[in-house]
């Protein structure tokens, strides 16, 4: 039996063929990864801005825990220190402004919303402290086993908004960063022009650690 030939022509296209279909298949890897890690690069914008907005909402939602803390606080140490009168109506006054500061997703990119909101909560825990100073001068106040429970959630409220500030300057350091370095820089003004630098908060005393509120 005579072994079956193949044209000669048809062998030598074959062999060409095979490194020109190789190249392709690589160039094809090649721009799929290309275009994979672009999407990477374009989708980290906003990544890192519903990042820093999650850490903001953080911080809200642990400021206003606090807050629905002190109208039991105030009334309790009220019913053994009438005669502290003043300090009393501070912290009620400094809730209430406090609280009357409208804050909202848009807050963390306007540089005078975010101070008045800083500023409002500042003087709250100013007016917090002076509150719980009061306090040494009432022994009977400082065993009262409503006020000791208050006293527990108070403490444990300042230190998870310790926590949340933290996690909230470094998720808006992160966005900063990547929104005003390149590659950042240019795929933010192609493809997220409405994206601006957002306000952090700024260094105040003994901010590197929560209010003392033990007794």
């Amino acid at each position: 039996m005579r072994a079956r030939s193949w044209p000669a022509g048809t062998w030598s296209e074959g062999l060409r063929s095979a490194p020109l279909a190789r190249m392709l298949s690589a160039l094809m890897a090649l721009l799929l990864a290309t275009a994979l890690s672009g999407c990477g690069a374009i989708n980290r914008v906003p990544t890192l801005e519903e990042q820093a907005k999650s850490a903001w909402s953080e911080v809200q939602n642990q400021y206003q825990r606090r807050a629905d803390l002190i109208p039991n606080l105030v009334e309790t140490v009220k019913g053994y220190a009438q005669q502290e009168k003043d300090v009393l109506v501070g912290v009620t006054e400094a809730r209430a402004k406090a609280s009357s500061v409208k804050v909202d997703a848009g807050t963390v990119s306007d540089p005078q919303k975010f101070k008045e909101f800083q500023d409002a909560q500042n003087q709250l825990s100013g007016a917090l402290g002076r509150l719980l100073v009061t306090v040494e001068r009432y022994p009977d106040l400082k065993s009262n086993q409503n006020f000791l429970a208050l006293q527990s959630q108070l403490e444990g409220t300042e230190n998870r908004i310790a926590v949340a500030r933290r996690d909230y300057i470094q998720a808006v350091q992160a966005y900063n960063t990547e929104i005003r370095t390149i590659p950042g820089r240019w795929i933010a003004g192609w493809f997220y022009p409405e994206s601006k630098p957002m306000e952090t908060f700024t260094a105040t005393r003994d901010a590197d650690r929560p209010p003392n509120v033990k007794f």
